[in-house]
């Protein structure tokens, strides 16, 4: 619902001596990002730091379980063939194991992290039974079946019994979130949200019948638990120390405490303290006291989420993964921000919708731009470069929320696209891939703040509306609606005004490449015969076509052909806007009405489906650029420096550890859900 992801544009660069890119792998490039200002940190702020670094990463075991039963029984067998085998590591059967398991790392299980389709081993079965024949011994591996008590072979057996057709067929748990129409979304989904056997009118009758009528602070309701089946029915099993993923949990209480005594001011301390509670209780009133401690605490430098956050993986969209982020502000970057908080009800009285869905009061809006500093769970390595929270209606009716934007990964993204070829390939002419070079990092970073400071922030709910009545289209829609509302202000003279844009044609910049991205570049990220599932790209898609449809008499936006390609060319950029802010006054009357048929129209309709022959030419163009469509991070390491008093004097970051070893380490070091199975 509040995850603003990095698109496929081109964008001018600056200089930088900072190595951003690593290996490619798949689909895959790994990135590093600068923390830049941390050695400038007070030592309290480093030590802060680096404890909540360490609660972040504690985490990690949780969301690979979460994404499926299997993942972490796997990761163990996969890297125990990766660093014991002892056959040919040159054969071409351990080359596609290297690339498997780095893509099963990066998306923490089977599928993949984006499309959510399941990966196809090209190894073939032979080989992995002979290479994990090798390294099965007791000590690594006896917790993988029960079995092994028995014996190595016996369990050796049993467990190849038990994953080979995960692995191998293709019909076996094919997506890890179905959103299909007219489907068993539970049934479908390979996630772990929801016990084996449970179907998705199960689970909606069971958290239907949990909903207080009339509440007018109705909790989150199955955030934070699994839904299993148990001899009297349906029961749920809480994500909370001494329940569900307790022995993680108790790790990230351990160093959220830890890092209590170096918090900025007691602010801080009262939100670790009421968090830590919440991880104690599974209490999910607990949760929404803690998410407006949260929310209004702005004052201090350092600041992090860390929980079960956002519902994309549940293709109900109930259940919360975990993730976490740690981070500083950065406070020249911030006057951008605070522009735009500071005149928030100037933008919602404004806003193109009708007036029964605006917020009469906007209240509590506070955003601020960042300095990510560790990233964790759902965030890593894959990440967004906005988050706006909290996620609870009425908590952001009555409270207000918290948005950032995240500077130094939007660099990295920048520094790594330089000279790609990209912009020349699919931008019509030299003439707007000039105008995109000027304006492009500004309206990038611009359509962020205010995707995450004010989109989602802005409108309300008509009394009575059930805040999960849009049911599977909900992250859609939302996302929509905070894309739009950025687009649609994008070009308004408020932003000259406020100094946040150098002229009034720079807004056309964003226009040209979210309406390239949305109707031709982001299928670069479909495999072909698909169609498009993951919510992101359905919002942009419904959006982007939704418009150029409308527009198509006027000739607003075109498709054309130069020298055999497609391109988008846009005649009429004010229309265009126009456009824009109709659909956004569409998609708020949906979400404040709770409208499902009218958002299953809409994201049915304009969002899912892709034109084969122009994603064949899509894909046939990107593939010469020999470029990764996808992105992700590599952690910078934190490392203590003590006295002989064991006082920590230093906190020393480095940026040399490859990708490879940081997710052997961090499956040594923060193994913390040892019996999962």
């Amino acid at each position: 619902m509040t995850i603003a992801t990095a698109t496929i544009t081109a964008s001018a660069q600056s200089s930088n001596d900072f190595k951003y890119t690593e290996e490619t792998f798949a689909d895959i490039q790994m990135l590093r990002y600068q923390v830049t200002g941390f050695d400038q940190l007070s030592l309290r702020q480093k030590i802060y730091i680096y404890y909540l670094s360490e609660a972040a990463l504690h985490g990690r075991d949780i969301l690979f379980d979460q994404n499926g039963r299997y993942n972490l029984r796997l990761r163990r067998a996969f890297e125990a063939i990766y660093t014991g085998y002892q056959g040919d590591r040159s054969s071409s059967d351990f080359r596609a194991f290297t690339e498997y398991l780095k893509r099963f790392w990066f998306s923490s299980g089977l599928h993949h992290h984006y499309g959510s389709e399941k990966f196809q081993p090209t190894f073939s079965q032979s080989w992995f039974e002979e290479a994990l024949r090798s390294v099965w011994t007791r000590e690594k591996l006896q917790s993988l079946s029960a079995e092994s008590q028995r014996s190595d072979e016996a369990g050796l057996q049993a467990f190849l019994k038990e994953v080979k057709p995960i692995l191998f067929d293709p019909t076996v748990m094919p997506m890890r979130v179905n959103q299909k129409d007219g489907e068993d979304l539970i049934l479908t989904s390979a996630e772990n949200y929801y016990g084996e056997g449970i179907t998705q009118a199960e689970a909606e009758e069971f958290y239907a019948r949990r909903k207080a009528p009339n509440d007018p602070q109705p909790v989150m309701t199955g955030l934070n638990s699994r839904l299993v089946r148990g001899e009297d029915g349906l029961r749920e099993e809480v994500w909370r120390e001494h329940g569900l993923y307790g022995q993680a949990i108790s790790k990230i209480i351990d160093c959220l405490l830890k890092a209590r005594p170096y918090a900025d001011n007691a602010q801080q301390q009262a939100v670790i303290d009421k968090l830590v509670e919440y991880y104690r209780t599974g209490d999910l009133r607990t949760f929404d006291e803690y998410s407006i401690l949260w929310l209004k605490e702005t004052q201090g430098l350092v600041d992090f989420v860390n929980g079960f956050t956002e519902t994309y993986g549940d293709p109900l969209g109930l259940k919360a993964s975990w993730e976490s982020i740690v981070n500083f502000k950065d406070l020249e970057a911030t006057r951008r921000t605070e522009a735009l908080s500071a005149n928030a009800q100037w933008f919602e009285d404004h806003s193109p919708v009708d007036p029964r869905f605006r917020k009469p009061q906007v209240r509590g809006i506070s955003a601020k731009v960042i300095t990510a500093a560790i990233l964790g769970g759902d965030l890593y390595p894959s990440t967004a470069i906005g988050i706006n929270l909290p996620n609870s209606d009425w908590v952001r009716r009555e409270h207000g929320s918290k948005s950032v934007t995240i500077a130094n990964l939007t660099s990295a993204y920048s520094h790594a696209s330089r000279g790609s070829g990209f912009d020349t390939e699919f931008v019509i002419d030299e003439a707007t891939r000039a105008m995109i070079r000027k304006y492009g990092d500004v309206t990038d970073d611009l359509h962020t703040d205010l995707h995450e400071c004010l989109g989602h922030a802005s409108g309300q709910l008509l009394p009575g509306t059930d805040p999960d009545t849009l049911g599977v289209y909900g992250s859609t829609i939302e996302e929509g609606r905070a894309d739009l509302f950025g687009l649609y202000y994008m070009g308004d003279p408020k932003m000259i005004e406020l100094g946040l844009v150098p002229d009034g044609e720079a807004y056309k910049a964003q226009y040209y490449t979210y309406m390239m991205n949305g109707l031709m570049t982001q299928l670069v990220r479909i495999k072909p015969g698909n169609t498009i599932e993951e919510a992101h790209m359905r919002n942009r898609s419904f959006i982007a076509h939704w418009v150029y449809e409308k527009g198509r008499g006027e000739k607003v936006v075109e498709l054309v052909k130069k020298n055999g390609k497609t391109f988008v060319k846009i005649n009429d950029y004010a229309a265009l806007r126009r456009l824009f802010g109709q659909l956004l006054g569409e998609v708020q009357r949906i979400k404040s009405e709770g409208d499902f048929p009218a958002a299953r129209a809409l994201v049915e309709n304009y969002g899912v489906k892709v034109d084969a022959t122009l994603h064949e030419e899509v894909l046939e163009r990107y593939a010469r650029l020999n470029l990764a469509p996808y992105k992700g991070f590599i952690n910078p390491v934190y490392t203590p420096v003590r006295d002989n008093q064991g006082t920590i004097i230093d906190v020393r970051i480095s940026y040399d550890e490859a990708y490879d070893a940081q997710m052997l380490r961090y499956s040594r070091d923060y193994n913390d859900l040892p019996d999962m199975n």
